[in-house]
């Protein structure tokens, strides 16, 4: 029997807490540049530490999440994040800064672990990730708000990071706990299959293949994102408060884009998507890495963090559909924060060195190269396998659209989207029709009547 479709807000909540970081990332790095003694391209290293550590978490804990339970990492993750962020935004300490970061990176990476895990065995994965989206653009928004009335400090993002993960705190208490919970309730995770089900990874190529270009499309985005706090200031002659209105602006234009996603759903499949949508991604980059001008610069900031996010949720849609299991998610995740890590050294670098419009234009020819791959991989996977021996009527919905949450190993089922089952028509012998004449009316029969024989 199916659940109901509510939204899952506890997961919705852990999502929010874990990607928080990489949408706070302009400004982190811009306040670690502008009030310690730190480079720009120092301030872009910090930040790649910070989304390195949170990347390191979501390899080291992926085969862990069913083992030790959803509920306990998810707390030990948001408490590293209060601790981490807290400190870093409480010192001035350049290494404490940095060791702080490192810490509370890996807190928020190991939330973003948990909720990528979970999302993936829920019946509607875009539909979870698609609410975590929205919580994460709103609550940066009010971030990009808020912060520039209240000082220049570095440590105010850092603070809002760590404030968020102590408010998440209490919902964890809904999440599962560890092994003593069923696989076919909440769907095993773990590499290392530790539900004992010998269930091998599925769809390898396709996952390496998506893992690889998500990588390097998050390392393009992030490329830009990492520096577009100084774009706006230095190159467009944006003060900082229409700074921070221009972010909080462009992640208003996200909730947009996040929402149509939400209503589009599957209609459109996922190639289009992706490969359409990273495109032009792709020319918001140029765009906005262009940008001499106030309008120029809001003009592609905001058409970028429009169109990103719905691809992004259509990427980790993708990424939850080759395995139920929720293994490809946690790794492509993980990839996707691997590039995000690399991003605002590889920003800084490249903008250092040859300037920030030419740094776009190699930026966008890099995702143009990647959409290939990526939309080739949504035409070649269908998505949600279908439950043994369950038939696919034509014109109609799957019969039985439920793997994801009972476990069923991908491979011992077809894929949604293949051949349909033929309707087999099986003769069956009915009985002899009833004939009138056969049987005769109530009452007393003469002796030696034959059964059946009329006595009138």
């Amino acid at each position: 029997m199916f659940a109901p479709r509510t939204t899952p807000w506890p997961l919705v909540a852990l999502f929010t807490a874990g990607y928080l970081p990489p949408y706070l990332l302009p400004t982190t790095v811009g306040r670690l540049d502008t009030s310690l003694p730190l480079s720009t391209t120092q301030a872009g290293a910090v930040g790649s530490a910070l989304l390195l550590s949170s990347a390191t978490a979501g390899f080291l804990l992926a085969s862990r999440v069913q083992r030790v339970g959803a509920r306990t990492l998810a707390r030990f993750g948001l408490a590293l994040a209060f601790l981490g962020y807290g400190a870093a935004a409480l010192t001035t300490a350049v290494p404490a800064v940095v060791a702080g970061a490192v810490v509370g990176g890996f807190g928020s990476g190991t939330a973003m672990t948990v909720a990528a895990a979970r999302i993936a065995a829920e019946r509607d994965p875009h539909r979870a990730s698609t609410a975590g989206l929205l919580s994460v653009s709103a609550l940066a928004g009010a971030v990009y708000l808020t912060v520039p009335h209240l000082g220049r400090a570095h440590g105010l993002p850092l603070a809002a990071i760590a404030l968020t993960a102590l408010a998440v705190w209490p919902l964890t208490g809904r999440l599962p706990g560890g092994t003593a919970d069923t696989p076919a309730a909440y769907g095993a995770t773990g590499l290392d299959d530790a539900d004992g089900t010998g269930a091998p990874l599925p769809h390898r190529r396709s996952g390496l293949v998506l893992a690889v270009t998500v990588l390097c499309w998050s390392l393009a985005q992030n490329s830009l994102w990492g520096v577009s706090g100084r774009i706006g200031l230095t190159q467009a002659g944006l003060g900082d408060a229409a700074l921070g209105a221009v972010f909080a602006v462009a992640l208003g234009a996200g909730l947009v884009g996040v929402l149509a996603a939400g209503a589009l759903g599957p209609r459109l499949g996922r190639a289009m998507p992706v490969g359409a949508g990273t495109v032009l991604i792709a020319g918001c980059i140029a765009v906005s890495a262009s940008a001499t001008t106030p309008a120029a610069f809001a003009t592609g900031e905001i058409a970028w963090n429009t169109v990103y996010p719905v691809v992004l949720s259509y990427l980790i849609g993708l990424a939850a559909s080759l395995d139920p299991r929720g293994r490809w998610a946690v790794l492509v995740g993980s990839a996707s924060s691997l590039g995000t890590a690399a991003g605002p050294l590889t920003g800084s670098v490249l903008s250092a060195q040859a300037g920030y419009p030419v740094m776009g234009l190699v930026l966008g020819a890099g995702l143009l190269l990647v959409a290939a791959p990526m939309t080739a991989v949504a035409l070649h996977t269908g998505g949600r396998p279908l439950l043994p021996g369950a038939i696919r009527r034509r014109g109609g919905t799957p019969a039985a659209l439920v793997a994801a949450a009972t476990g069923t190993p991908s491979g011992a089922v077809p894929e949604v989207g293949a051949v349909e089952q033929p309707v087999v028509e099986i003769d069956v012998e009915a009985p002899a029709v009833a004939v009138r004449g056969a049987y005769g009316t109530a009452g007393p029969r003469q002796a030696a009547a034959a059964p059946g024989s009329g006595t009138g």
